[in-house]
């Protein structure tokens, strides 16, 4: 079937090879947004204000009653050495480097969301705006990927509250689904550390939700400014000692700056909790739903002459998510802790995506639509459900998509405190068990593609050829060990080892590609191991090696022939099986504190075996295509970062740099039909030492915060990102794109123990700058234009002022 894929957010025309910058920094025109008025009603901010109303009659459980004034406890010098965070080790003690942010630091940074506050305070992470949209950016650390779209090559493991929430079908990470106001800390643990599991290529991200016992009190917010942007919460919490709750309900709405790029987005959370003298429970109940629409790159040719322009549309995508766990612990000694933890995730998706079509005018009857030609230079008609012909009317699709994903599973822990040959010695154990499955299924509907480029709807026809109904389920066992042992009072020893064992199996439910069924099973054991010295009171030496495993995804397993590509996730076929990714990484550094300073300096290098990349072969943005084993990339580079305060600690300020050598590691020809230097088969070679495309060298953040007075502080932070090569440009063969720097202003003014108000400036200069771009067709939507290149455009400038009160 002749007709496109549309460039929706679940694929990977926006998030695989085919995407490209522009040549160079002035390749990106200065436009001049237009800045709309806030047209939302406050009805968002009642809903939210009526459900604080009932939380405050509930009967209060805490002991204390909420404090009238803020208290910043002190950090804990301990870092997670699991996923479930029932196992830690003092910081000193650990091998490598783990990055972190606090609920205090989210609050006083008033994000969007979790992905921007990571990109403007963790060392190493950045975002790609490949959707166009806030709540579904590509999160990239030390060159690996955690994304929401199907196509990229993902390497973050995500966790909340033990819970794994990359999905089953691609390992994506949908971020709207996750509520930064209800998370208590986020920990970034670097390197291919096997012990967190399957995709920890470059790291895992885990967040711990906040209690009632830890976060007792009741608070409202509210902030609102451009782009149309309301945000609205209300949390409380509280704990009598024994029993504790928390619960927060927040709501997102904005129109966005560019055209018809609406976003809503609802969270819940609650937990009840259990505190015995020895045992702990903990029921963590989460419910989100979102309403994206993220129209992706626009052609650079339209964007010099509208910078709010998009290409097509919608591009909209529905999550609804309902998960439950339930984590508990016991205490047999001090030196001998048990604890357990079951859970249920469903994520139901509904994507609306509409596109141009590349069917033609029949040659031998202009009313109505044909296939490509053949071989033979012979042309089919395009027909419906019905079996007749498509009227040639129809120059737009509508795929439409749906997708069930369910997982389940449990880990089972024990962790041993107890000297060996009178040695302190900590050793961890335990096992995880995960089942998931998705039903996916999809239609696609002729459409007309209208003046605002949005095409028309509910045409009543379909095209049955490219119709899709299929079911796949996976399975994994896994069994982990850690133990850190003191071989001196200052030099401590780590040794873990996990062993996976995935099973995924593939069902055609249709009844019409019975040759997609199949089953594949892959396996590992990885080991790692690392040194810890304490050398002075300030100064602490790490090194360590590692390694972990990603397993190809049902949505790769389906999609890997290069005879047989695939409009993701639109069309799958059988095919040959792909080999799973090994990782394997060596770190080392030094970290140090003192005289109210904290810094860190390391280097870092991962290689990936066998990596799978997405090869582009076609479609308007370079959409259709398939995956494959493309050899080994190596991730390399410097990190640096230091933090302190000064001036009797009223001022605090904070800078990392990070070097990034990310290349391949063996040559291999590109599919890149799009790319200007391709060959007559639409092919580039990529040879090693190439650049991997989307990854800038260099990266700078810094940030300083003054407190002019107990109750007021003013801010300022900024980040620089260097130039990187046009994803489609494997082969480094065009000119990268500029770097560019942003900065940005916040304030915080607390007008009474209860009361702060607050305000805050993104992209203070007004910089015209893209983090993401791609190759495609720019004349199958602008008739006379030429140029592939294809950019995702960064906001304009934008201010919100907001206020919190706390009961």
């Amino acid at each position: 079937m002749a007709f496109r894929r549309p460039a929706q957010q679940e694929y990977c025309a926006r998030t695989s090879h085919a995407t490209g910058m522009a040549r160079d920094a002035s390749s990106v025109p200065a436009f001049i947004p237009l800045h709309r008025p806030c047209r939302r009603a406050l009805c968002n901010a009642l809903s939210l204000a009526l459900l604080g109303t009932c939380v405050l009659t509930m009967p209060a459980l805490a002991a204390d009653k909420t404090p009238a004034s803020i208290t910043t406890l002190p950090t804990l010098d301990v870092v997670g050495v699991t996923p479930n965070g029932d196992a830690t080790l003092p910081a000193d003690k650990s091998p490598y480097p783990v990055r972190g942010l606090d609920a205090d630091q989210l609050d006083r940074m008033r994000s969007v969301d979790l992905t921007q506050a990571m990109d403007r305070n963790v060392p190493g992470i950045s975002l790609n705006s490949v959707q166009g949209n806030p709540l579904q950016p590509d999160v990239q650390f030390r060159g690996f990927t955690g994304s929401p779209l199907l196509g990229i090559a993902q390497g973050i493991a995500v966790y909340q509250d033990g819970v794994r929430v990359n999905e089953i079908f691609g390992d994506t990470v949908n971020w709207d689904l996750l509520p930064q106001q209800g998370i208590e800390r986020l920990d970034v643990v670097t390197g291919a550390n096997p012990v967190f599991g399957l995709n920890t290529l470059g790291g895992a991200i885990v967040l711990h939700s906040k209690n009632g016992f830890d976060n007792p009190g009741t608070a409202l917010s509210y902030e609102a400014g451009s782009f149309g942007r309301e945000v609205a919460s209300v949390e409380s919490g509280g704990n009598n000692g024994t029993l504790g709750y928390y619960l927060l309900a927040d709501n997102l709405y904005e129109q966005g700056w560019r055209d018809l790029s609406p976003t809503h987005a609802r969270h819940y959370l609650a937990n009840v909790g259990w505190r015995g003298e020895r045992a702990s429970l903990d029921l963590n109940l989460s419910k989100a739903r979102t309403n994206l629409t993220g129209n992706g790159a626009q052609s650079i040719e339209a964007l010099r002459r509208d910078y709010e322009s998009i290409f097509t549309a919608p591009d909209q995508t529905e999550n609804d998510l309902t998960q439950a766990s339930l984590h508990g612990s016991y205490t047999f000694a001090d030196d001998l802790v048990l604890s357990a933890m079951v859970y249920d995730r469903t994520v139901k998706t509904r994507s609306f995506n509409g596109d141009g079509s590349d069917a033609e005018e029949c040659e031998d009857d202009e009313d109505f639509l044909c296939e490509e030609e053949d071989e033979a230079g012979e042309q089919e008609f395009v027909t419906d459900q019905n079996g007749d012909p498509v009227s040639s009317e129809y120059d737009a699709i509508n795929n439409i998509g749906h997708r069930r994903q369910r997982a389940h599973g449990g880990n089972v822990q024990l962790v041993f405190s107890r000297p060996l040959g009178g040695h302190d010695n900590q050793l961890v154990v335990g096992g995880d068990w995960l089942s998931g499955h998705v039903r996916y299924s999809s239609i696609v509907e002729p459409a007309v593609l209208l003046d605002d480029r949005s095409t028309s709807r509910d045409s009543g026809l379909e095209i049955p050829e490219d119709a899709l109904d299929v079911f796949a389920s996976t399975r994994t066992y896994a069994w982990y060990a850690t133990d850190t042992f003191n071989v001196t009072d200052a030099l401590a020893l780590t040794v873990s080892a996990r062993y996976n064992e995935t099973r995924t199996r593939i069902a055609d439910r249709s009844g019409e590609n019975p040759d997609l069924n199949g089953n594949h099973v892959f396996s590992r054991l990885n080991p790692a191991a690392g040194l810890a010295w304490k050398m002075s009171d300030a100064v602490t030496a790490y090194g360590s090696y590692s390694e972990s495993t990603r397993a190809p995804t049902p949505v790769e397993l389906t999609c890997s022939d290069e005879d047989a590509p695939c409009k993701l996730p639109n069309q799958f076929v059988a095919d040959p099986p792909l080999n799973q990714v090994v990782a394997k990484s060596w770190e080392a550094g030094l970290r140090g504190r003192g005289a109210g300073l904290q810094w860190q300096a390391g280097v870092f290098r991962t290689t990936a075996h066998d990596d799978i990349l997405f090869q582009a072969i076609g479609g308007a943005t370079s959409n259709e295509g398939f995956f494959a084993n493309v050899g080994d990339t190596r991730r390399q580079g410097l990190e640096l970062s230091a933090q302190g305060r000064l001036a009797q600690e009223r001022l605090a300020w904070s800078a990392s740099y990070t070097w990034l050598d990310a290349t391949y590691q063996d040559g291999f020809t590109e599919n890149a039909v799009h790319h200007p230097e391709a060959d007559d088969d639409g092919l580039i070679t990529v040879q090693r030492g190439d650049r991997i495309p989307g990854l800038s060298r260099h990266q700078l953040k810094a940030g300083i915060e003054f407190a002019i007075t107990d109750a007021l502080r003013i801010g300022a932070d900024g980040q620089y990102r260097s130039s990187q090569y046009l994803r489609g440009d494997e082969s480094n063969q065009l000119a990268p794109i500029g770097g560019y720097a942003l900065f940005g202003l916040h304030a915080t003014w607390d007008v009474t123990p209860r009361l702060q108000l607050s305000a805050r400036i993104e992209n203070l200069t007004d910089k015209r700058y893209a983090s993401f771009g791609t190759l495609g067709e720019p004349d199958e939507v602008f008739p006379g234009d030429s140029d592939p290149r294809f950019l995702g455009p960064g906001a304009p400038r934008g201010g919100w002022v907001g206020a919190r009160y706390r009961f």
